[in-house]
């Protein structure tokens, strides 16, 4: 019951309770006084059967019972289809009116006809007034802008900076292209091959412009610091997604399969996963393989996205962004020298270096440069990793606790035929590598 505001009573069933019972219940009555004293009329025949039904006959609880079961039978099947939202016209298009200064609860004027922009070119004769003719519209040969802002994008993501910088933006506010003709030449060419995406991205990558070095002199660099005149290769950092399949890849961990359900990987306590709603489940991450899978299948939750794909400056996809900005923060070394994906990669790394480095150390950190890189090192770059090699092997020699608490970071065991130290020490070697200016920037 209530008394002042509490609760000081409360009892939970596990069947729907007759009539009887909850006035039995309502009025502190013992059931079976409540049960004698009913009338053997109609009306109390009914609702004795009706408590009888409920919480007597075996038949009936077994009847419940065997419910229950199919009931949450059918909930499973349920819950294991995948749901698919889609889009559909309705039989009669609501009327649009203009909203007096945008207010839109002071619409004007008569409703307006579905129509595209005067500016554009003219909607298609014979095509739908609805979604599909839009598509149809935006897609047609003569229509040079969608293609244009696609081909721009792609470039974008190559060069790093759009031919048209405002990638979100090509309207009387945006920035005017740098290269107009070439912006319209790709466009037109695009379109004329099918809208091949695969036939655009390897005509850009094989381009003499992309292939140029992005090294510059200090003249060029004054005279042009964003390279828009496009007279040094590209130089940009990898996205966050990027840079964590790029070490996942490198470590053997990779998990390649196309599709499916979100893949939970590692997520730190800190992430704010029930903040904001209490009533959220725990953030259960899941085992080898999944926690191996391309960053494009990470589960991802708005309002507790992975913080460390947000040092590296991966929206919140609370809003479209279309250009991301480029940061250069404390955070991001952190992330890539401590995160348990990344220490785990260069664990997988380091272990490819023992079984297919060669014998000696010499070769092996050839091999691993060569891995990371994709380059022979220099004999000072060589010098360097020696003594970083040898400087480790010394800590973990003084300590290997410190080594055997490294190995265990991850779910990625350390074989016991590789001496925990010296497979430490290998691994500080690796996430060294990739930590490198050179393996996290796109050159």
């Amino acid at each position: 019951g209530l008394r002042g505001g509490a609760v000081d009573d409360i009892s939970i069933f596990t069947r729907p309770l007759s009539a009887l019972e909850i006035r039995t219940l309502h009025q502190h009555q013992p059931l079976a006084e409540a049960i004698a004293a009913t009338p053997r009329d109609d009306a109390g025949l009914a609702a004795l059967r009706s408590y009888y039904m409920s919480a007597v006959d075996p038949e009936m609880r077994t009847a419940v019972v065997e419910l229950k079961k199919l009931r949450q039978a059918l909930r499973q099947t349920l819950d294991g289809v995948p749901e698919l939202p889609v889009m559909k016209e309705m039989a009669e298009p609501r009327p649009a009116r203009v909203l007096a200064r945008g207010a839109y609860d002071q619409p004007v004027g008569d409703p307006l006809a579905r129509t595209t922009p005067a500016a554009l070119p003219p909607f298609p004769s014979g095509q739908p007034n609805n979604r599909l003719g839009l598509a149809r519209w935006l897609t047609e040969a003569n229509h040079p802008l969608t293609a244009r802002v696609q081909v721009n994008r792609v470039w974008q993501h190559f060069f790093g900076r759009g031919l048209v910088a405002t990638t979100e933006n090509f309207g009387s506010q945006g920035e005017a292209p740098s290269h107009p003709e070439l912006l319209d030449w790709l466009a037109r060419d695009f379109v004329a091959h099918g809208w091949d995406m695969k036939r655009l991205c390897g005509q850009i990558v094989l381009s003499a412009t992309y292939g140029q070095d992005s090294k510059a002199s200090a003249a060029l660099r004054e005279r042009d610091p964003a390279n828009i005149l496009l007279a040094r290769g590209p130089a940009k950092r990898l996205a966050g997604e990027t840079l964590r399949d790029q070490a996942l890849a490198l470590s053997g961990l990779l998990q390649g399969s196309l599709g499916g359900p979100p893949a939970k990987p590692y997520l730190p306590e800190s992430a704010g996963w029930r903040v904001l709603n209490s009533f959220l489940p725990d953030y259960k991450r899941d085992a080898a393989p999944g926690i191996y899978r391309r960053s494009l299948y990470t589960y991802w939750r708005r309002t507790a996205p992975p913080p460390g794909m947000l040092a590296f400056d991966v929206p919140g996809r609370d809003v479209c962004t279309v250009r991301r900005q480029q940061t250069n923060t404390p955070l991001q070394p952190l992330v890539m020298l401590n995160d348990p994906q990344f220490v785990e990669a260069s664990r997988g790394l380091a272990l490819r270096m023992f079984r297919e480095g060669g014998a000696e150390f010499p070769s092996r950190v050839r091999w691993l440069f060569r891995e990371a890189l994709a380059r022979e090192p220099s004999a000072e770059e060589l010098r360097l990793l020696t003594e970083l090699h040898a400087a480790q092997l010394d800590t973990f020699r003084k300590d290997p606790a410190q080594a055997t608490a490294y190995l265990n970071v991850g779910d990625l065991p350390a074989p016991p035929e590789f001496p925990p130290v010296e497979l430490a020490a290998a691994t500080v070697l690796a996430n060294a590598l990739l930590n490198l200016d050179e393996a996290i920037t796109l050159r």
